[in-house]
């Protein structure tokens, strides 16, 4: 990624927070309903990760720290990492309003401070998180190097053909599935409110299932499970899923669902 890259969505992601914490569209972010005591997990990142009480817990690419502190809810030592300030600073902000314990740092997170290293037992990540990330060796070792020996990765992630899928009716694709070359793309509104009036470009970087897990092991991880899901609780992309009748969402096309999500879990060696 190009230091021009990195801005361009840096300034994406500052604007972002400052519309995902003030919209009514309580879908994908309810504030609101965090500070009420209710949870941002969902029940797929919540059974991936398992339990976290008194878990040393690092969430890389943390946005404005809603699900990092529902970890903290549920007794992970947190810590989130982000590398918009703007998100970082509202992150706090909850923190103190919520009355938890966290801290919250700028970075990176394909160039993690030193200071995190050997730290956590966990490192976690989801929902839209690698597509942003050029470098996939720097991020996955990074995430090693942060981890004590016989610590854990949980990736919760936006499956490669879901976010490359742009309608299913005609089927339109609007980004190749793997390769990790740049994607430029203008941004029309949010995921997380379709009313929403915004415009600016970001550069993305799709990655297949094969590189993710490649870079996994190249870091030194053991891979202990990949499994993909053919449903999310999220309408992780307005426009294209099919809600059932029990609140779940999912991709149909051509007769079958695709797979709209994936969890990714792996150990550093003891």
């Amino acid at each position: 990624m190009g230091e021009n890259d990195l801005e361009l969505n840096r300034s994406l992601w500052d604007q972002l927070t400052a519309l995902h914490t003030s919209t009514t569209d309580t879908s994908m972010y309810d504030v609101e309903g965090f500070l009420a005591d209710e949870s941002a997990l969902t029940s797929i990142a919540r059974d991936e990760m398992g339990p976290v009480a008194g878990v040393d817990l690092l969430h890389l690419q943390c946005h404005f720290g809603l699900d990092t502190l529902s970890w903290a809810r549920e007794g992970a030592l947190v810590t989130g990492v982000d590398f918009s300030p703007a998100a970082v600073q509202y992150a706090r902000h909850l923190a103190a309003r919520a009355g938890l314990e966290a801290t919250f740092v700028e970075a990176d997170a394909q160039q993690l401070p030193a200071e995190l290293d050997g730290r956590f037992d966990v490192v976690f990540a989801s929902y839209g998180a690698l597509c942003w990330i050029a470098d996939l060796d720097a991020w996955f070792s990074g995430a090693a190097r942060v981890l004590r020996p016989g610590g854990r990765l949980v990736v919760v992630e936006v499956h490669p053909i879901f976010l490359m899928t742009d309608s299913t009716s005609p089927v339109e694709f609007g980004t190749a599935y793997l390769g990790g070359d740049a994607q430029r793309d203008q941004w029309e509104g949010t995921y997380a409110d379709g009313s929403a009036s915004f415009s600016q470009a970001s550069v993305g970087y799709p990655h297949g299932l094969g590189e993710v897990v490649t870079a996994s092991i190249r870091a030194g991880f053991h891979v202990d499970a990949l499994t993909e899901f053919l449903r999310d609780e999220k309408e992780n992309r307005l426009g294209i899923m099919v809600r059932d009748d029990d609140g779940w969402y999912r991709l149909p096309m051509g007769g079958q669902d695709l797979p709209v999500t994936y969890s990714l879990r792996a150990s550093k060696p003891s």
